[in-house]
């Protein structure tokens, strides 16, 4: 899959911009403020139908308009020369259009654009608490497996319901109802089971990815490993079994709390190098090379298990990082092992001192969100003490 071109309208710091993309590299430069980050997320938008930055989308407009609107023109393997339209008005809601026809729900877009970003809120992944890397597991198997998007869906809404029960029980200080918590706990479990199975699944075969990500970006021959024991280490030959004897076990704790303790919802996915955890014990450039490998085993294996290639977002993910490590990722972009991949940086020598400019498309994005193919003109830049605006929390998949 190939994003042909992109237009934005009254989105953040973008009044009315258009960009042509290349096929292979393209890198965005700007200073902070300017509005490069919000041409990945206009590309996210049409992608997954939400922004990565924030859950709100009063947040996105731009100050000052009425609607925003981004159209994407995608060449697909599946659908050919295919447009994403997704619009957003206060007061209406958002609505998705592939090919001219909305779609139903939002989250039918899921899965049919596969994206990977990789942006500074990545390092939460490796060093923060298990909400992220909850949001990991489910954006990657929900872009490769409807089914699995279908009972996320129904799970969050049964527990949305289980939840409330509890909740009115406790504040009335009533007993639950046994036969409306039985039928509930029923309705949590089914999608809650195939949830857990499918995670099983998939970090087992994600293992491969991470291994071979790991080595082409690491000149350390450490070894990176990924544990997901829902159940602790006791043996659960039935998952959904395993999951019912789990809320019987935690009842009477739910029932004080008010809110189901055993789930999906509160598993964790441990993150190990050479046997060590690496939340507790990695140095921080272990952090970044493993939040690096991450991504890019999440690349390998959409491109895998999908019909389609994913384009891979990267934001401002190598300011921080050692010029081998720079060198290393822009050696892969570069190699045609990645497809189409859009990186914002607000220096050019960022880039350019490590992968030849021939080698990439550059744009230049100034202020007003002006977005230029050469070089801007003198003055169009931004003073560089203006800075962009802090990435508010993203929400779930």
């Amino acid at each position: 899959m190939i994003l042909r071109s992109l237009h934005i309208r009254g989105l953040r710091a973008h009044e009315d911009s258009t960009v042509a993309f290349d096929d292979g590299v393209n890198v965005i430069i700007g200073p902070n403020g300017a509005g490069k980050t919000n041409i990945l997320e206009a590309i996210h938008l049409c992608c997954l139908s939400r922004s990565f930055l924030t859950s709100q989308d009063q947040v996105v407009l731009r100050h000052g308009a009425t609607h925003y609107e981004v159209t994407a023109t995608m060449e697909t393997e599946r659908r050919g020369m295919t447009r994403v339209r997704v619009a957003w008005m206060p007061g209406e809601g958002k609505k998705v259009f592939v090919g001219g026809a909305p779609l139903e729900r939002l989250t039918d877009i899921v899965g049919r654009f596969p994206v990977v970003i990789f942006s500074p809120e990545d390092q939460r992944l490796t060093a923060e608490g298990p909400e992220f890397r909850r949001r990991f597991l489910d954006n990657i198997i929900a872009q490769s497996s409807p089914i699995y998007l279908e009972n996320l869906l129904r799970y969050r809404k049964a527990l949305s319901q289980r939840n409330e029960l509890l909740q009115a029980a406790r504040r009335s200080r009533r007993p639950v109802d046994p036969v409306v918590l039985a039928a509930l706990t029923e309705g949590l479990a089914e999608p809650g089971a195939a949830i857990i199975a499918a995670r099983l699944a998939f970090v087992e075969a994600f293992r491969i990815h991470l291994d071979r990500a790991y080595q082409r970006i690491s000149e350390v021959a450490e070894q990176p490993h990924l544990m997901y024991e829902p159940f602790g280490s006791r043996p659960h030959p039935d998952v959904k079994e395993a999951f019912l004897d789990e809320l019987t076990r935690r009842a009477d704790r739910e029932r004080e709390r008010g809110m189901t303790l055993s789930g999906p919802h509160r598993h964790d996915m441990d993150l190990f190098l050479d046997g060590m955890p690496v939340r507790r014990y990695a140095s921080q450039g272990q952090h970044r090379t493993f939040g690096m490998a991450l991504k890019l085993a999440q690349y390998d294996y959409l491109q895998e298990r999908g019909e389609e290639r994913p384009i891979l977002l990267l934001d401002d993910v190598f300011d921080n990082l050692d010029p081998a490590r720079i060198e290393a990722f822009l050696a892969i972009l570069a190699s045609g092992d990645i497809g189409q991949s859009v990186t914002t940086a607000a220096r050019r020598e960022i880039i350019h001192n490590h992968l030849d400019p021939d080698a990439c498309r550059t744009f230049f994005v100034t202020r007003g969100g002006r977005v230029h193919s050469g070089d801007p003109a003198e003055g169009e830049l931004l003073p560089p003490e203006h800075r962009e605006p802090a990435h508010a929390p993203s929400s779930t998949s």
